[in-house]
């Protein structure tokens, strides 16, 4: 095959049309933008001087803010980059006494008006194409990387400030700042560690599902030990072009040395750190050549100037081992979902930007909302808010920090869904029938509230449940009592209308998956003992669950399923059968309500003895 040259005609032509457009742009663009003299200053400066009450004009636009002090002879024009976590820029903006608006031009020479708008630009673009021929003439795709390559790295740099994020900030992951804390520390006296001979770990790797505030944390590192913070994402390393991501991580460690002590935090490494699996094809090779920079960067830059490296991703069996290993990522801190005391924690440092009312238990919201992240903590605070706005309240009431549960859990009510009579019965019988069966076992959490209101989920009711203490473990019995109050709904619906409906598919859904973890991850069965038969991905991610066995083994599996659920489903039946009459009280109670607490529903319920079918019931 003969080498592909670049023609000369064609780019006589694109010098020719480079020429015509910077003609155009020149009468066009650069005259809005070139008129004055500009000085680029960093964010910290500009607050300092702002302080300091010399700004006297500032206008601010979604990347830059303009600045000026024309109380001098000759005023200086200023530029700085915006810094969007400020969250009190406005108010200093107002204690300094600027003034808003735009700032005024200064002309420039129109000499140096003309090199800048036009001599420049066109060396700058024949220089290009002097670049772009050369590559062309040595081979055509791989070289164009090298005639293109501008590797600068997109990191965000966040400069120290006395309204930075700190540790106070971050609640209900003590275990994980406790860590966080001996980093801050050895950016602040790292000649203690230096002294023994200890050396800081290069890298901290933050794992843990969504929403729980590893990002967050690794902001309020950088806010406690009042150094640099530099934060980029992992897909920002991904380029099209082979190297670009290699270049930028060399950028980005190059800043890194030069503003040391600093931090760098990586969020969502799992793009670029991968494991390696000898396939590179494609953009593919691109991916691995970043991760290998990535690993020789972190072995070749010197621990001891203060440079550490932080990185958070949900999906850690994923990432080579060759970046877990020590003298790289060598601490791993989990960052889980905050248990009782760590969400009451976290509402109260939410609530504090909302005016709240007197009846407010944080302990009953962090009880009801189990399982949910710091995220949607925060989220639950805010819907509160919004509730109490509607209503045309001026603070959120306990009623609308519970509200907001329901909201974050099953949506929005849709007040505009009609249910017909019939339907609206069933539904009435179908959520009693869970709450029934529930409070007919032990081992099972108090009903708190019964509902047949649509919901925008999907949901034409649900019954809510609520621990009176934190559970870390269940027993056989309590898993059996679950699955059996899933299968309430159903068994009422077939009781007392004789058909079922579609309204339990997420109930069969729920107690499947229940089921099928009893015997083949929890070891609750005696066909199989302690034997595991099931393999969970992705733990911070829903836990996608896969089975581990032989075809033959996976049939006798399903045979135990099923077992179990109609024996639990016949326990229901059989529970609701002994008391017939509580339910057809409960249900025609709940279809004139609607709604129900869990008071009333136990109110009812304790009116006279209740009869059960089993030893353990009460």
């Amino acid at each position: 095959m003969k080498e592909v040259k670049s023609p000369k005609k064609p780019l006589i032509f694109y010098y020719i049309i480079v020429l015509v457009i910077m003609v155009l742009l020149n009468g066009i663009l650069f005259p809005s933008i070139l008129r004055q003299q500009i000085e680029e200053v960093d964010y910290g400066t500009f607050l300092s001087m702002l302080d300091q009450k010399e700004v006297s004009v500032v206008e601010v636009e979604q990347d830059y803010i303009y600045f000026m002090d024309d109380n001098q002879k000759d005023p200086t024009y200023y530029r700085t980059a915006t810094f969007d976590s400020d969250i009190s820029l406005v108010d200093r903006l107002y204690a300094s006494g600027c003034k808003f608006g735009e700032v005024k031009e200064k002309e420039m020479s129109p000499i140096l008006s003309g090199l800048i708008s036009f001599v420049i630009p066109l060396v700058f673009f024949i220089v290009v194409g002097q670049l772009l021929s050369r590559s062309l003439m040595k081979k055509m795709g791989g070289g164009m990387g090298n005639a293109m390559s501008f590797g600068k790295s997109n990191a965000k740099v966040y400069v120290a400030s006395e309204t930075g994020i700190k540790f106070n900030d971050v609640a209900g992951e003590e275990e994980a700042k406790e860590q966080l804390q001996e980093i801050v520390d050895f950016l602040h006296n790292p000649s203690r560690y230096q002294a023994i001979g200890a050396r800081m770990p290069k890298g901290a790797l933050l794992v843990g599902p969504p929403g729980t505030g590893k990002t967050l944390l690794a902001k309020a590192v950088a806010g406690e030990a009042e150094v640099p913070f530099f934060s980029i994402s992992g897909s920002e390393f991904v380029e099209m072009f082979v190297g670009m991501g290699a270049a930028k991580v060399r950028d980005l460690f190059k800043q890194a040395n030069e503003k040391a002590p600093c931090i760098v935090f990586i969020d969502e490494i799992d793009t670029i750190g991968k494991k390696r699996d000898g396939n590179g094809l494609g953009g593919n090779d691109e991916r691995e050549q970043t991760l290998n920079q990535l690993l020789t960067e972190m072995d070749g830059f010197d621990g001891s100037k203060g440079v550490v490296i932080l990185a958070a991703t949900n999906r850690p069996e994923t990432l080579d081992p060759a970046l877990l290993r020590p003298g790289r990522f060598d601490r791993r801190i989990p960052v889980e979902l905050p248990d009782l005391a760590g969400r009451e924690a976290i509402l109260k440092v939410h609530a504090k930007k909302v005016k709240l009312g007197d009846d407010i238990d944080f302990n009953a919201i962090a009880r009801a909302a189990a399982g949910a992240s710091g995220a949607e903590l925060a989220n639950m605070v805010n819907e509160a808010a919004l509730r109490a706005v509607r209503n045309g309240r001026a603070y959120v009431t306990q009623a609308d920090l519970e509200e907001s549960i329901e909201v974050v859990i099953a949506g929005y009510q849709k007040k505009n869904a009609v249910l017909s009579d019939k339907e609206k019965l069933i539904v009435s019988y179908h959520e009693i029938g869970h709450a029934l069966v529930a409070a007919l076992q032990s081992h099972s959490a108090p009903v708190t509230k019964i509902t047949i209101i649509p919901r925008t989920s999907g949901a034409l009711g649900y019954t809510m449940q609520v621990d009176t203490q934190e559970q870390h473990l269940l027993s056989r019995e309590e898993l059996e009592n679950k699955i059996a109050t899933y299968a309430g709904g159903r068994a009422a619906e077939q009781m007392i209308f004789g058909s079922i409906t579609t309204g339990a598919s997420n109930d069969i859904e729920q107690m499947t998956k229940l089921a099928r973890a009893m015997i083949t991850r929890y070891g609750m069965s005696d066909e199989f003992g302690m034997m595991a038969l099931e393999t969970v991905n992705n733990q911070y991610l829903g836990g996608d669950a896969s089975l581990a066995c032989a075809a033959q083994t996976a049939a006798v599996v399903d045979e135990k399923v099923n077992q179990l659920l109609k024996q639990q489903y016949q326990k229901a039946l059989d529970l609701l059968k002994a008391n017939t009459a509580k339910l057809h009280e409960l249900a025609k109670y709940l279809y004139e309500k609607e709604t129900i607490t869990g008071e009333e529903f136990m109110k009812i319920l304790e009116t006279r003895a209740i009869e059960t079918t089993e030893s353990g019931a009460e």
